[in-house]
Order: C-alpha cells, then structure tokens, then sequence
C-alpha cells in the first residue's frame, strides 16, 4: 500500500489498485492545484506497473469530489492562469480515459462538477444506490460552465437533451436517476459497492449502445435547432446580459458538439473568460458567503447559564411545532423531511390533516420512492393535546401574531419543557425582548424565521435580544443546519433584516402602481435589474395582508408610510394570488398563474422607476448595517440575497454599493429627496460608504 498526501493507493491479490482520495486536512474532496499534481504522479506509476484495473473512490464519509477548489479561482489574475488551471484538470482526466486497462469511479455521497467530470474519464461508474448520492455539474451557479470535459463528454454519453439540462440548470440527481439516464452503469447497495467494482475489473460488461434518438441529439444538422430551443427555455429565466455561462455553453456544443478535441478546446478558452467576469466573480463570492453561514452553526459558545453548563453536544431528535397554519405546518413537514421525528399541534383537527396533506404533497416531489415518502409521513405526527413538548429537543412556536397569545402559550408550556430544550419563535415582527417577559428564563428564548414557503427559501434569520443566552443562538445555528438551511443571527430589532430591507422595496412599488405605472412595467423594470421576481407578483404570492401587517408593524416604530391603496386593496378582501386577487387576477384556469394587464395605461414607464425601488432597499441596508441589525456587510449581502432573492449576480445590495459606487448613488437618493420627499432621506451613513 503507498501513502500520499492526498491518496492512498493498494493493489490487492488479483492486481486490482485502489486509489482512494483523501486531500489532505479537509473534510471534502475537491480537486486542487497540489491534489491534481499529486494524481498526475500516481498516473505515471500506474502506466508503469500497468494492473489488472483501477478504482478510484473516496476515503471522505462525506463524498466523493465536490468539485474542483473553488479558492482558486478567485487567485486567477489573467486568462492565461486560468486556462493553465482548466488545460491541467483536462490533462489528468484525459490520461486517466486513455488508460489501457478497465477503469472504474466508485461513488457515494455528492459527485459534483470536477468530481464527476473525473468520473465521466473512467470507463465504469458504479453508485451507491442511496439518499445521499448526488450526481451533478453545478458550474453554472458559479456563472461558468463545466471545463474539465464535462461539456465534451456528458452528450455523447447520455444524449444532449439530458446532459444540456443537467448543465444548464445545475441540478443534481440521485443513483437510481443517474442509471436511467445511462450516466452510471450500476447503481447498489453500500455493501456491494467493492464487489461490483472488483466484478466489473475482472469482466467487464458490455455497454450499451447510446439510443439512436439520443445520438442523433448530436449531429450537426440537429445541434442548432435543439440549441435554438435551449436558448429560449435559458432566457426565460436568465437574460444572457446577467448570466452568459448558459449561452457560452450552448453556443460552444452548437459549433463543437461532434468534435471531442475541439470541445475540449473550447472549454478552456470559454471558461477562462467566464471565470473572470464580473457575474463569476460575484456568484462566486456569494458562494463563500453561503459556506460562511453554514459555518455558524457548526460550533455553541460557552455559556455561563446553569442549563448549559454541564450540558454536551446539543443532540437534535425531537421538534414540537405549535401551529399548525401554513407556515408552522411547512416547518413541521421540513423537519421531518430532514430526518427528524416531529409532533406538530394545533386546536382543530381539520387544520391537522391539512399539515399532513400538503406535507405528503411535498414528500412525493422531493422523495418520489413511495417507501421513502412512508419513512418520512410517519416521522410527522399530529399532536393535538400537545404531547411531543415535554419530549422534544427544540420547541418552535408558530400561532399568529399576538403578544398575549404567545405570552400566554410560553407560560403553559416552558414548564413541561426538559432542561435544555431549545424554546424558537417564527415570529416575524414582535421584539423577543418583549415576548420574553413572561419567563422564568427569558435567556432560553430565540427567533428561528422563516420564510414562505419553507421548503424553497433557505434563509432562517436566528434572532437573537441582548438578554438571549449565547449558546441558545449557537444551538438555533445548530438546529438551523439540522435541517439543511442556512442561520443568519440578526438583533431583534422591527423586522430584523430582510423584511426590513424588503418592505421599503415593496412599498415603492405600490406607490409607482398607484402612481398609474401597471404592474407588469413595475415588475419588469425589477426583472430588468435581475431580482428573480417583480416586487407586485412577490408581494401577490406573498399576501397583501401580511405585507400590510409588516408595514403597519414597521411605521409604528420607524419612518414608514403605509399606502393608502394597500389597505384599501386588503379591505376589499383583494389579498393576492390565495385569494384569486390581488394587483394581478389569478384565474383558476391558470393554475395560480397572474392574468397579466392589457396595453393601455401600462404604457407608462417613468424614467427612474428602477431607481426608485432598488434605493429604497439599499438605503435601509445601509441603515441596517450602521445600527448593527447584522454583523458585518458581508452577512448583510448574503442574507438579502437568500432572503429576497437580490441578484445573486450582484453580490448583494453592499457589495453592489461598493462596485456601483456610494457617491454615485448617494447623489441619485439626494435628487430623489428633493423630488419624492422624506421616503428618500439619504441615511447618515452614506457618508461614511465612499
């Protein structure tokens, strides 16, 4: 057996060698400068010895390979650096395929972009046929394509229709989808991985011919049709101007799809390019950001509480969920999704079976195995009496927004809690400071909120007031990536963070409508900055009530102006798309999709109507930031931009600031103010931004 910094490789009695990747004081693998170099060595050793086969699989629990080592990328100065970095990870999966004995990628875990595009250089890929075994090419949310042979390969293996979309749009799939698209060859059990692996070495099956359909996805009369299609499906979501990796990717199999040499050329030269980009760099960016998030809810502070002071690991089995309405119940369901065994409370029974509907709706999308969705419906479990609380590990209270109802319901419960349990409430607008009140320990309470809907927003904002216990925030972070999402601390101040920043948004957008701006103008100049939705369809899914329950709870304490015509619009019983209007019809022959308003007034387009949405966001960021609501820019920018969907491309409303410049924008607000009046009162800490 010889030992390397990042690989051990054996060859065993049958001379079958093992290669098993281990970089090197992380917890993942990804494929490195110093990890690429190491393999190119053991390369030259195989050709040498020249074994009967080789497996290459991982000694990381976690995975596979992650991917290449997105750190990288952002020491890449020039274009000739990166397309040095792309021609080396092209070279070392080029030579592992030229190989002259069977080859085998043995995968469990994640096997993401340059991870499975060293995999696609193997002749075999066996999978383990589990939960959590991800196939996939996620290199366009990074604003880049794959370029280590991805692009090359993927199409002739599996057609171009399934390749395209798994690069386009990024998404992953399981082992049992992965075999049926022909990207692995086998899909088994953890406990057969090695003996598929060692089989497939000492005979090698016979592969399959690609289907002709898909192989004639491929050919050069085929490619710029089926390329005008993607081009279409890829613009109505991502405008070329705002994400050009899709288009690049498109445009370079359109001209090369046939030609593996030319393919691979032109991923080096496309990606080189792309990787320097502003939209790369920014997307980029914001991937560090979501890994600094996942970070915080890797460690607890001390606490210095008598709770904790003995206590361990904080050992996550258990949530009771009180309130069964549409958020409580979709956080209930999550949970038990994720793993947990949940009892979720409400008064009617009635709103109990709607909880476990809509969560068996969710179960069979994301499941789709009817074992599994079973697994998952009984870890769920209606509690009307309340039950689960005395057993539970963390109790989330989710009923409506009243302080003496909350109060009320803390005072009945905080004694059945255990010792240590954790006490959330999805409150969001009421101070925890206030809420607290009626404890015997209000240090035990924190602010676990989410948002609507709960399985498609990562953001939970953890909030937290100065009496709350240290460690109560650390184990909400915990909870918080328990269940897969992301925990951003925010002080308990009116509408923490993203409502706070979002409302004023929304708000603006109401006075341009009432304004006589239609709503598909307002919306369209939101899509035309790159928010993944107009703030009038946002505020529609939203609910109108809510979005003038949050104004209302914000003018009582800031300078907000509530508009007349919002309330006017609620009063009506006009609340959005639940109840079929709202600024948009939402006819039941459309399936929840808006009737959009005819030509006419709509033609009205004021020239800063963009203007004025965006710096009202971004000056109560600014406002944000100087009062302290979140701890530094950076956690700002990425809280809005999983919170509200800010242009990812952006880098968030700081970052955006920064590269826009503050003196630019400053000036913008000032000819605002002078125009529009209080609303667009610059914030004193402009100032201090240029």
């Amino acid at each position: 057996m010889a030992n390397y910094k990042h690989f051990q490789l054996e060859t065993d009695a049958q001379n079958i060698a093992w290669l098993s990747i281990d970089k090197a004081d992380a917890s993942t693998n990804a494929l490195s400068r110093e990890l690429v170099e190491e393999l190119e060595s053991i390369l030259d050793e195989l050709e040498s010895e020249r074994p009967k086969g080789l497996v290459i699989r991982s000694a990381k629990p976690s995975g596979f390979v992650a991917g290449a080592d997105i750190k990288e990328f952002t020491a890449i100065e020039n274009e000739a650096q990166a397309r040095e970095l792309i021609r080396r990870g092209q070279g070392v999966i080029n030579r592992i395929e030229r190989l002259r004995f069977t080859t085998v990628a043995l995968i469990h875990g994640f096997c993401l972009g340059g991870g499975l595009e060293l995999a696609l250089g193997c002749d075999y890929r066996i999978a383990e046929d589990g939960p959590k075994t991800r196939l996939g090419l996620p290199e366009v949310k990074l604003g880049i394509h794959p370029g280590f042979g991805g692009a090359a390969r993927l199409p002739q293996l599996i057609g171009a229709p399934a390749a395209m979309d798994m690069m386009l749009t990024g998404r992953s799939v399981s082992a049992s989808a992965a075999k049926r698209l022909g990207l692995l060859d086998f899909a088994v059990p953890d406990r057969h991985l090695e003996t598929a692996a060692r089989s497939v070495v000492q005979k090698p099956p016979h592969k399959k011919p690609l289907a002709w359909w898909k192989k004639l996805s491929n050919h050069p009369l085929v490619r710029p049709l089926l390329a005008k299609y993607l081009t279409k499906q890829v613009a109505a979501k991502a405008p070329r101007k705002h994400y050009p990796a899709p288009y690049a990717l498109i445009d370079l199999w359109a001209k090369h799809g046939g030609n593996k040499k030319a393919m691979l050329q032109g991923e080096e030269h496309s990606v080189a390019r792309l990787v320097l980009g502003d939209t790369a760099q920014n997307l980029i960016r914001v991937f560090f950001l979501q890994e600094r998030l996942k970070s915080l809810g890797a460690s607890r502070s001390v606490s210095s509480s008598e709770r904790n002071a003995s206590a361990g690991t904080f050992d996550i089995q258990r949530v009771h969920v009180i309130g069964g309405g549409v958020m409580g119940g979709d956080i209930a369901a999550w949970c038990a999704l994720r793993g947990l065994q949940v009892t979720v409370q409400d008064r009617q029974e009635a709103t109990l079976a709607r909880v476990i509907q809509r969560a068996a709706k969710l179960y069979k999308k994301k499941l789709k195995k009817p074992r599994l969705v079973q697994e998952a419906l009984d870890r769920l479990m209606p509690d009307i009496h309340g039950l689960g609380v005395a057993r539970a590990d963390v109790v989330i209270e989710a009923i409506f927004e009243d302080v003496e109802a909350k109060q009320n319901l803390y005072q009945e419960i905080e004694p059945q809690m255990k010792p240590g349990a954790l006490l959330a409430t999805n409150t969001s607008s009421i101070p925890l400071e206030v809420l607290s009140t009626c404890l015997a320990e209000p240090s035990r309470l924190v602010g676990v909120h989410f948002f609507n809907p709960v399985a498609m927003m990562q953001l939970v904002e953890i909030v937290n007031a100065p009496n709350t216990d240290p460690a109560v925030v650390d184990e909400a972070a915990m909870f918080t990536r328990r269940i897969d999402r992301l925990p951003l601390p925010v002080t308990s101040t009116p509408g923490f963070l993203v409502n706070r920043i979002l409302m004023p948004y929304l708000l603006e957008a109401v006075v341009l409508e009432s304004e006589g701006v239609s709503p598909k103008v307002i919306d369209q100049a939101a899509l035309d900055f790159g928010m993944p939705m107009g703030p009038i369809t946002l505020a529609d899914t939203v609910g109108l009530d809510i979005c003038l329950a949050v104004a209302e709870t914000l003018a009582r304490s800031m300078d907000v102006e509530v508009p007349a015509r919002l309330r006017s619009l609620v009063e009506s019983g006009r609340v959005g798309k639940k109840s079929g209007e709202g600024f948009y019809r939402y006819p039941a022959t459309k399936k929840g999709k808006p009737e959009m308003s005819k030509p006419g007034r709509g033609d009205y387009r004021p020239a800063d109507i963009q203007d004025r949405m965006i710096l009202r966001m971004l000056n109560e960021a600014v406002a944000c930031l100087r009062e302290g609501v979140v701890a530094d820019s950076d956690l700002l920018d990425v809280g809005i931009i999983f919170g509200t969907g800010f242009a990812p491309f952006r880098g968030g409303p700081m970052h955006y600031i920064e590269t826009t410049g503050a003196d630019v924008l400053l000036e913008k607000m000032r000819t605002m103010h002078k125009k529009y009046g209080e609303r667009f009162a610059p914030d004193e800490s402009w100032q201090q931004l240029g």
